[in-house]
């Protein structure tokens, strides 16, 4: 793997966002722990990377996420790439969420920023973070641990996770799909449908789709090598494939957008037999 260096990040903002990040913090977090110790608890043996997570770089780090250097630099990073602000676009997946959820499984979870914030917002909720990179998840279990919230963290394969089917009452999924080709982006829509319990939601938090295809430059700014095939897509064209319902996109600071959609409820002799969430 290479790093691009025509990108306008290596090329121009990279120099630039290096005088905003707390390198002093970051030495420290880096010296506070053995991350190679912390990140082979959450080691899964058995799984097997996909050839499109180990092919490529994200995010101009060499080697993805399979390291260190991604976990310690997410935070920060992404503080000033969500405008107007990280944890305003992020709320915006609890308010998109109807009900009283019990159950709530977050792929993708990188260093858990969501995945914290459903336990805030649903602290009776039983919530699971599940993500490729064993780095990102000892990040986000360090930062739980900090502020005392119980929550699962796993490594699994998004398209093909272990869970049994209709386990989960809410799926969400943030800034995970235009990381993936389209086709990986499809099977884990499809996944998620079996993993919900009928009525269940799904959210997904990413660019907006839209945008990135009318500002080309948008797609150029970071070393994202699939931003280009996902802004070609539609998230709302795969939700249906999947056959969820009620498919409905949101557009937040016209370069984010969120697109949820239901898991169609069980009928039988016209009677409901199957609900996905408790009423709030």
């Amino acid at each position: 793997m290479t790093i691009r260096k025509d990108t306008l990040w290596e090329q121009f903002l990279k120099p630039v966002f290096r005088l905003f990040l707390p390198e002093q913090e970051m030495r420290e977090l880096s010296q506070s722990r053995n991350w190679k110790e912390e990140a082979d608890k959450f080691t899964n043996p058995d799984l097997i990377y996909p050839d499109y997570y180990l092919s490529e770089n994200f995010h101009g780090i060499e080697g993805g996420y399979l390291n260190t250097t991604a976990s310690i630099t997410y935070d920060p990073i992404t503080r000033y790439v969500l405008p107007p602000g990280e944890d305003w676009i992020r709320t915006e997946v609890i308010k998109s969420i109807g009900g009283n959820p019990r159950r709530i499984l977050d792929l993708g979870c990188g260093t858990g920023s969501t995945t914290l914030m459903l336990k805030k917002a649903f602290p009776d909720a039983q919530v699971t973070g599940v993500d490729l990179s064993p780095y990102m998840l000892a990040m986000a279990a360090y930062k739980s641990q900090r502020e005392g919230l119980a929550i699962e963290w796993v490594q699994m394969n998004a398209e093909r996770t272990t869970f049994p089917g209709e386990s989960f009452d809410v799926v969400t999924a943030g800034l995970l799909f235009h990381e993936t080709p389209p086709s990986v982006s499809r099977k884990i829509l499809q996944e998620c449908s079996r993993l919900l319990v009928p009525g269940g939601e799904v959210i997904i938090l990413d660019g907006n789709q839209k945008a990135l295809r009318s500002a080309d430059w948008l797609t150029n700014v970071f070393e994202e090598p699939y931003i280009k095939e996902y802004a070609a897509e539609s998230t709302e064209a795969w939700m249906g494939s999947a056959n969820f319902v009620n498919v409905q996109s949101i557009d937040l600071w016209v370069i984010h957008q969120i697109t949820k959609g239901r898991k169609p409820l069980l009928v039988e002799n016209s009677e409901i037999i199957g609900i996905g969430l408790a009423p709030a």
